[in-house]
């Protein structure tokens, strides 16, 4: 990341450098029955939608750059990680249904001791350890479905060719000298500790390891000459820093007194040379942040800092967790201060996962892994379930009892058991054709603007980041729905023939209509879900990839139209359990229907 996150999310480092009286300064400058007739003779083509689907957002307004951290590269991705990536990705989705040109940016940070330590016991080489681990978070983005534009690793030649130019303008401010640094020093960390913080023998609270004395001549960045310009900026940008309680983190740790950071190491040589003096490897925060604009440099001969940045920055959004806060709303921003550059529009510090109410820990062997809960239950599941149920900005827990309870509830039954029950109505009394258009079926009908007023409410939440909110929006549309269906039952009305079956008729199109919308809206959550519900409503795989966030208006299923066969969308998480047979004293297991993945969704009778 561009900052370190060790071994899981949850692990919080200590942010803090020492105070100036533990360092000692050496001054030098630096988705009918034929009962009746149609009055047309439908094709089994699918008719679809007439309205406009062009782009909301006019084709010159600025990009939406959104990032994620760099990852570091000491261990494979866990569930911190993945969390992380898959809020960006739902954000991300949700600005290109507006129409956005979006550049979406992650990537991973490669240098540090603590990285050729990792190395040297897996028998590796720095290089060969990173591509490693590198290819791994690319391989896991793939399989939950993460849409990243760019991806930065901050070995690429273009990286050290963007962050020696920033230092050297850094330099050329006057705004980095030279002095000595000692003090207990946690390699795990990579990060010197305050006497105060830590335990008993010098412990990291961290790492629960002894930190060890190290004096070094390091290269320093004068932060405390920033503080009254950042003390301005976020008085005068209150959105700078959300939520907004992180907001008042990051005050008040200005308010206590910046201190200048060390920004370089002299005892570690996997990394990238300080301009000038081959002696030193610049560290961290000048190397890591600046993978943020060389991202952006991918078509360029020569990487330019300058031309970079023209290429998009700055960045719309940081989204990172909150245990790098520090480092991005207050770091940052100096630095591009010092630079002369443009600082980040906002910077969203979310919280952290934990599992059954415990913090997670490879030492505790409670760790989540993202890889196992993807093979297991499906990527659409692991992005709803994270997505509902953590409230996005603050901590969230993990249990598997409610992980299975949820997605059933939510995404086999609300959304996915409509959808198949209405297709097989439909099917049954009308041959899978729609008798009517959407908009013609919901005339004098207010569930219309029931839904229409709930996608407004969706739409709301994804523009303020409240992800959760958003998917319980898009679960009331699924719920009245399904209220919809129950109270109009269409399969009674369809027995009594007439204009009964009409009607009946009519209110498969509106619930299917209304399944579209879902469709949709859910997009930047469950993308791989919301394709099989457009496939199962006659769309093709075109049709669907150019749906914007105008396809949520009512009115796009047409009379006429073909629907597939029906089968489940969503199938639904049958978990096997061993249970005791007390009067023989064996076990036996349960019957297992499906992980809830879509290969294993044709084989289940109804969601």
């Amino acid at each position: 990341m561009a900052v370190r996150i060790n071994c899981s999310i949850q692990n919080t480092l200590s942010l803090l450098n020492p105070p100036l009286s533990s360092l000692r300064f050496r001054a030098s400058p630096l988705k009918l029955n034929p009962h009746f007739r149609f009055g047309q003779n439908p094709s089994r083509g699918a008719l679809f939608c007439t309205y406009a689907t062009t782009d909301i957002t006019p084709s010159n307004a600025e990009p939406f750059v959104l990032t994620t951290p760099l990852y570091y590269v000491n261990a494979p991705p866990h569930m911190g990680s993945a969390y992380t990536t898959i809020a960006a990705d739902a954000i991300a989705r949700f600005q290109r249904l507006l129409g956005k040109k979006v550049i979406f940016i992650t990537g991973t940070d490669e240098h540090g001791e603590k990285i050729a330590t990792a190395a040297m016991a897996q028998g590796s080489t720095p290089p060969d350890h990173c591509n490693l681990i590198s290819q791994s978070y690319k391989a896991l983005w793939k399989d939950l479905d993460i849409s990243y534009d760019k991806f930065i690793r901050t070995t690429d030649s273009k990286h050290e060719a963007i962050v020696k130019e920033f230092y050297s303008r850094v330099l050329d401010n006057g705004d980095i000298y030279r002095a000595d640094y000692d003090g207990l020093y946690c390699v795990n960390c990579e990060e010197y500790k305050d006497e105060k913080e830590l335990l008993d023998n010098n412990c990291c609270p961290v790492h629960l390891k002894p930190c060890v004395s190290r004096k070094e001549d390091n290269y320093f960045f004068a932060l405390s000459k920033y503080q009254k310009a950042l003390e301005e900026t976020l008085n005068e940008n209150p959105n700078f820093v959300q939520p907004s309680f992180r907001l008042n983190e990051v005050q008040s740790w200005i308010k206590s007194g910046l201190r200048d950071f060390s920004i370089s190491r002299a005892s570690v040589d996997w990394g990238i040379p300080v301009p000038d003096d081959k002696s030193q490897t610049i560290y961290v925060w000048f190397d890591a942040l600046l993978g943020y604009i060389s991202a952006l440099s991918d078509d360029q001969a020569q990487p330019d800092l300058l031309k970079s940045v023209s290429s998009g920055w700055p960045a719309s959004l940081h989204l990172i967790g909150k245990d790098i806060l520090r480092f991005h709303a207050v770091y940052w921003p100096a630095m591009l201060m010092s630079a002369g550059l443009s600082l980040p529009k906002r910077v969203f510090g979310h919280g952290f996962l934990t599992k059954d109410g415990m913090k997670m820990g490879k030492s505790l062997g409670n760790t989540l892994e993202p890889n196992d809960l993807v093979d297991r239950f499906g990527t659409d599941a692991v992005r709803y379930f994270f997505l509902r149920e953590v409230e996005f900005g603050s901590d969230g827990d993990y249990s598997e009892e409610r992980f299975i309870n949820i997605v059933n509830a939510h995404l086999a039954n609300t959304v996915g058991n409509l959808l198949n029950r209405t297709l097989g109505l439909l099917k049954k009394n009308c041959q899978s054709i729609l008798v009517v258009d959407s908009t013609t079926a919901a005339e004098g009908n207010s569930f219309k603007d029931n839904v229409e007023n709930l996608v407004d409410k969706a739409r709301i939440h994804y523009e303020n980041l409240s992800l959760s909110s958003a998917c319980e929006a898009v679960l009331e549309i699924g719920n009245v729905g399904n209220s919809y269906m129950d109270q109009r039952a269409p399969w009674s009305l369809f027995k009594q023939g007439d204009t009964a079956a009409e009607a009946a008729a009519k209110d498969l199109v509106i619930i299917l209509e209304t399944v579209r919308i879902i469709a949709i809206v859910l997009f930047p959550v469950t993308p791989s879900l919301s394709w099989r519900i457009y496939e199962q409503l006659g769309y093709s795989r075109d049709q669907f990839d150019a749906a914007t966030w105008r396809d949520t208006k009512w009115g796009g299923l047409k009379g006429g139209q073909v629907m597939a066969q029906p089968k489940p969308v969503f199938a639904r998480i049958e978990i096997q359990t061993e249970v005791e047979d007390k009067g023989k004293g064996v076990s036996v297991g349960k019957t297992v229907k499906s992980k809830g993945k879509l290969k294993q969704a044709q084989e289940v009778a109804g969601a």
